[in-house]
């Protein structure tokens, strides 16, 4: 019986050192990253690759001077990307012709990649011209939530929307989160007419987020017992980190109004993963409206995501319900 007692009490004092370990590393990344919003690097260099002329950098402080802005994240995506810019820009200049006020612009950060995605991504800089498709070039691999923020915070448009380098998600879905964000935006103004309503919707404060929620039961079937285990547990984390009222947080198509965008990209903290539960958050600190929208979603071989990412998911989430609750991570206005 005492040998029993000596190993429980062996156990407890490992577990409680063990913990005290954790507890200390999180509180002391928590606080070290307290001024990761700050983000005082100086602004990417926009050339244009026909003139070798440089570009002026915009800043989302800046007026808008396009309708839309589309930031696309690429870490080594030389394959998968031409084809998911070819069906944008498609999409895109064929809205421009019907519509005289449409006019857009594509931004591609390259994330550090170790490939051709920049050759490829200068490649349409090229055909386009770098007024309507600009490039940023990170350097080195930050994560896809860093990549995403350095994008937002140089675009022009009065909307701006993030999607995936994959063309996971058809891109004339953005209508869907283009459509509700008007509504909720001329249900504050009153109504707007058609040729002065950018300029004032970008005013407003508003979040769309696309959803792939509805296609959670078939996912679920198809999936690996321990996969849907591993989701299920995400998500109640996510439901405990950032509360409820986003279903799906993690859809990587997102469209905000450039006075939302101002709020939250120079504020948020998270480089990887886990940036969209903080936007989530941040979202609900401002009180910006946030909409859930279904949108059509096919699975595209490639997927950066693997089980090892689980653990650093999971570990930002902590971050940042530490740095948030604690007052450590200032909200800044």
């Amino acid at each position: 019986m005492e040998v029993l007692w000596t190993i429980f009490e062996s156990v407890v004092t490992v577990a409680l050192v063990l913990a005290l370990a954790l507890g200390t590393a999180i509180v002391f990344e928590a606080f070290r990253r307290r001024f990761n919003h700050a983000h005082a690097e100086g602004h990417p260099i926009f050339e244009d690759p026909n003139s070798l002329k440089q570009v002026p950098c915009p800043y989302i402080f800046d007026p808008a001077e396009k309708y839309m802005s589309l930031i696309i994240p690429a870490f080594n995506e030389e394959h998968r990307l031409p084809g998911a810019l070819d069906e944008t820009l498609n999409y895109l200049q064929q809205r421009a012709v019907k519509d005289k006020f449409f006019s857009y612009e594509v931004v591609i950060v390259d994330d550090g990649s170790a490939d051709g995605t920049k050759k490829v991504a200068f490649d349409f800089v090229r055909k386009y011209t770098v007024e309507n498709v600009r490039v940023i070039l990170l350097g080195r691999n930050h994560g896809k939530g860093e990549a995403i923020r350095k994008g937002m915070l140089h675009s022009r448009g009065e909307l701006l929307l993030m999607l995936d380098a994959d063309g996971a998600t058809k891109v004339n879905d953005l209508e869907k989160l283009e459509n509700q964000i008007c509504a909720v935006a001329k249900r504050e103004l009153g109504d707007l007419s058609a040729s002065d309503s950018s300029s004032r919707i970008s005013d407003i404060p508003i979040a769309a987020f696309g959803s792939r929620a509805h296609l959670e039961e078939k996912a679920l079937a198809a999936r690996k017992w321990y996969r849907n285990f591993l989701m299920k547990g995400f998500h109640l984390v996510v439901l405990l980190a950032a509360g409820p009222g986003i279903r799906d947080t993690q859809c990587g198509f997102k469209m905000f109004a450039r006075a939302a965008a101002r709020k939250l990209f120079t504020n948020i903290r998270l480089k990887r993963w886990c940036f969209d539960v903080e936007l989530v958050y941040l979202c609900k600190w401002f009180g910006i409206p946030m909409i859930e929208i279904s949108v059509n979603w096919s699975e595209i071989s490639g997927s950066k995501v693997n089980p090892l990412s689980i653990p650093n998911m999971l570990w930002e989430l902590v971050l940042m319900s530490v740095g948030y609750r604690t007052g450590m991570w200032k909200i800044h206005t």
